[in-house]
């Protein structure tokens, strides 16, 4: 659920925040930390190669299983939680044998509930199985592109990919994009939609809670001098007089920017749509 400020001022006017009735723990596993250093997208030489970053406040990051390698372990979740560092909520896992990991929290998921991972789980949501054994039609995150990799892609809140037909040792899979996709058998992908589907509507109402956020402002290019973008100058106010760009002169709308001859483009069976 989304909850709405009360207008008490012109920035919390349009502001809206998760109500968090999900969380049931607010301080994250220690065992699970990691320390991250923050760059404010510079590279060694203190270059900027990320524009519009910097600031925000201080994280820890939290260790995801992306893999989901421990098979045949029954694992209790012990507790959902709040992750900075995604738009997902993560969930904390108990495993019979002591060890405890977090993984994406899918939507459903409820603490004291059981799930495994395995080539011969039941499909259900929370369990994490090869595409061979998983049903055709089945809604399913995380998933792997190289098996043994871990999940690389539908990982953020309220991601969902449909598990369309399954041909020889590739499996068909549509993405949140519309993309189609051929992804191999043996990949791993975890059942179910991810968790949080209410992001999408969650609002920041105002420039401060992006700083939070490590997001700084963002100039347009046609509001900038010749030297520093080539959309910039002109007498007067002016449209940009070539399509949209970036300063180094990739096309930012619509241009096509992936390499022609990138390995994986024999895998992918329909366009994204828009």
């Amino acid at each position: 659920m989304v909850r709405e400020y009360k207008p008490t001022s012109p920035g919390r006017r349009f502001s809206s925040v998760s109500d968090f009735s999900e969380i049931t723990k607010s301080k994250p596993e220690k065992s699970l930390l990691q320390k991250i250093k923050k760059s404010d997208g510079r590279n060694n030489y203190g270059h900027i190669t990320s524009r519009h970053r910097g600031g925000g406040n201080k994280r820890m990051y939290r260790i995801i299983d992306f893999k989901r390698d421990k098979h045949d372990i029954p694992a209790k979740v012990a507790a959902i939680e709040y992750d900075p560092n995604r738009t997902a909520r993560i969930a904390l896992l108990h495993y019979a044998d002591g060890e405890k990991r977090y993984i994406l929290a899918p939507l459903g998921i409820k603490v004291g509930q059981t799930v495994m991972s395995g080539k011969s789980v039941e499909p259900e949501v929370g369990n994490a199985m090869p595409l061979r054994s998983i049903p055709v039609g089945m809604l399913v995150h995380n998933i792997e592109l190289t098996p043994g990799r871990g999940g690389q892609i539908v990982r953020s809140a309220g991601a969902s990919a449909r598990l369309v037909a399954k041909d020889g040792d590739y499996a068909l899979i549509e993405l949140p994009s519309g993309e189609m996709r051929k992804v191999h058998m043996n990949c791993f992908a975890t059942i179910g939609q991810v968790g949080n589907t209410d992001h999408a509507n969650v609002r920041l109402g105002k420039a401060g809670r992006s700083r939070w956020l490590n997001r700084r402002p963002h100039v347009r290019g046609v509001a900038q001098y010749p030297a520093a973008h080539p959309m910039g100058g002109g007498e007067g106010r002016t449209s940009g007089g070539r399509h949209p760009c970036s300063p180094t002169g990739v096309p930012a709308k619509g241009g096509k920017t992936r390499s022609p001859r990138k390995p994986s483009s024999k895998f992918i069976v329909r366009r994204r749509t828009k």
